[in-house]
């Protein structure tokens, strides 16, 4: 017979004398108050086990928007900017690694009756199965993907609709870009992503679509307006740079391309830094309406205030209006009192002589450099003979515009305004700026025509978000994305942290009262006979006592 688990045996007691018998109800009485007592003494614990599980479930539940917060829709969504007809769409950290575990899902629509169009500049997604990693486009009626690893994905995609949605997800993962997509509606057929470059195409002359938001994607330009950009440099941020179209809107582009040239000059523009840039084979340039020359040199052009300084030389410096032409070599103009707390009484004021359409300006600061001073970011207002100051605003939230002025004392800086101002009389109010306000100014326009006698504000999309960088003390303005978390709820953060609190001390006082339970039942145990056999133990009928009293009593 061999060793084995099997059900454990209980002794049976020897029978007993009518004695015995006889005393046994008096013992049954008594085992059965013991066992009123216990589930007396155990009742504590037992409603503290249930309070300890009902706070572990309720925690459980107010904490499961913490557990689920990587894989909330929105979060993992990077770069958007949308408008009426156009945007571009990025997953968070792009062109670097998305997040592991993150979800990032957006409807995007262009006017009704429309068609959607869809361009796939980028797509690096580490998962060969998309059991976890995907991108998933879809509409009322069907599904595009999903796609990821190296299947073969679409670089277009014409819908049906005009209105579809855009899943990315993501699990646990290495590497990987995530994606980049462009979208318009089908009024642009040539509609190009904001990665493409000027040397991805081949003919002399051609004309594209640049989507809404192409401003902040990575890619690098070389050139200006004036000489050219060198045929590596992105199309639409060169664009944007050039003020050929503006990021907020996107727009037609027509590009001219030509021989390269030996170098190529950088500059600031429109919020977008060119470099300097070597030799290449060719350039391109954008061919426009060509109301772009200079309205400064024109002799009705006046410009007023002035002062003068003394220097610690004992010079008189004159900053006078007059000096503020970008042309002129000498001291530019400067403000009277370098103090903030008169920011809204310094401007420098343009009497164009007649109404101009006026598309941009380019601004220095004090051009010496023993004078370090410029204009950080500025206003624009503008009026006529016989009508208010009017301020320039923006396109998309149709707020006062803040323009990124200059960094330093010397290089120039280059703002355009879409849509134009049309205009005699313009100020330069600045915002901030370094140690005392000092402009020199440029005006670029023309002369106005029956076609562009007056200003046309085009309505804002109610879903229209601006993406924007805050630069050095430069204001900024923007319109957060409502998917997109802009900080951290304290609430479901500090609820769930008393919750826990309140659970580690319930399981402290449950394992204070076991153990009380434990000396108890130690108490309760029958003591071992020193005198008489095992048979003249009384046994007591355990169908009335507690559980734990019972199961007990039986091992013994």
């Amino acid at each position: 017979m061999g060793f084995g688990a099997g059900p454990r045996l209980r002794p049976v007691p020897a029978a007993r004398s009518a004695a015995e018998e006889a005393a046994r109800p008096g013992q049954r009485s008594l085992c059965a108050r013991l066992g009123e007592a216990e589930r007396a003494r155990l009742a504590p614990g037992g409603a503290m086990v249930a309070g300890a599980r009902g706070l572990l479930a309720l925690l459980l539940v107010v904490s499961a928007p913490l557990r689920l917060q990587a894989g909330e829709l929105g979060d993992g969504c990077g770069h958007i900017v949308t408008y009426q007809d156009s945007g571009t769409m990025t997953s968070k950290n792009y062109p670097g690694t998305y997040p592991n575990h993150t979800v990032c899902e957006k409807t995007i629509r262009v006017p009704k009756g429309k068609r959607l169009i869809l361009r796939l500049g980028d797509l690096d997604i580490e998962s060969q199965t998309c059991a976890s990693d995907y991108l998933l486009f879809t509409t009322n009626s069907d599904q595009y993907g999903p796609y990821c690893g190296s299947m073969p994905v679409p670089k277009e995609l014409l819908l049906n609709t005009n209105e579809v949605t855009i899943r990315f997800e993501s699990g646990s993962h290495i590497s990987g870009r995530g994606f980049l997509l462009t979208y318009a509606s089908s009024d642009h057929p040539d509609l190009i992503t904001c990665l493409e470059r000027a040397n991805h195409y081949l003919k002399p002359e051609y004309s594209k679509f640049c989507p809404a938001g192409c401003r902040d994607i990575a890619g690098d330009i070389s050139g200006n307006l004036v000489d050219g950009y060198r045929d590596t440099s992105v199309l639409c941020k060169a664009a944007i740079h050039a003020g050929i179209i503006a990021d907020e809107l996107g727009g037609q582009i027509s590009v001219l391309q030509l021989k390269g040239i030996s170098r190529y000059e950088g500059i600031l523009a429109n919020g977008v830094l060119s470099k300097d840039g070597s030799l290449s084979d060719k350039r391109f340039l954008f061919t426009s309406d060509g109301c772009s020359r200079s309205l400064s040199l024109e002799p009705d052009t006046q410009i007023r205030t002035t002062w003068q300084w003394v220097s610690e030389m004992g010079e008189q410096l004159h900053w006078s209006p007059g000096q503020a032409q970008l042309q002129d070599q000498d001291l530019s103009w400067a403000s009277g009192d370098s103090s903030k707390n008169r920011r809204q009484r310094e401007w420098l004021e343009t009497d164009l002589g007649e109404k101009k359409k006026i598309t941009g300006i380019m601004t220095t600061g004090s051009t010496q450099s023993n004078f370090n001073f410029y204009v950080k970011s500025f206003v624009m207002k503008f009026k006529n003979s016989n009508s208010k100051w009017r301020t320039y605003k923006g396109i998309a939230n149709n707020k006062e515009k803040v323009f990124q002025g200059n960094s330093n004392f010397r290089d120039p800086v280059r703002n355009n305004f879409i849509p134009p101002i049309v205009a005699r009389y313009v100020r330069v109010v600045p915002q901030t700026w370094h140690q005392r306000i000092a402009l020199n100014v440029e005006l670029f326009g023309c002369q106005i025509t029956q076609d562009n006698d007056s200003l046309v504000w085009r309505k804002t999309s109610p879903n229209t978000v601006s993406s924007t960088k805050r630069e050095d003390e430069i204001i900024t303005s923007s319109i957060p994305s409502e998917e997109i978390p802009t900080g951290i709820n304290v609430t479901t953060v500090v609820i769930p942290l008393v919750l826990l609190a309140l659970l580690v001390a319930g399981m402290g006082i449950f394992a204070a009262l076991r153990k009380r339970k434990e000396i108890h039942m130690d108490q309760l145990r029958p003591r071992k006979q020193t005198v008489g056999s095992r048979s003249s133990i009384p046994l007591p009928d355990t169908s009335r006592l507690s559980l734990p009293s019972a199961m007990i009593m039986k091992r013994r």
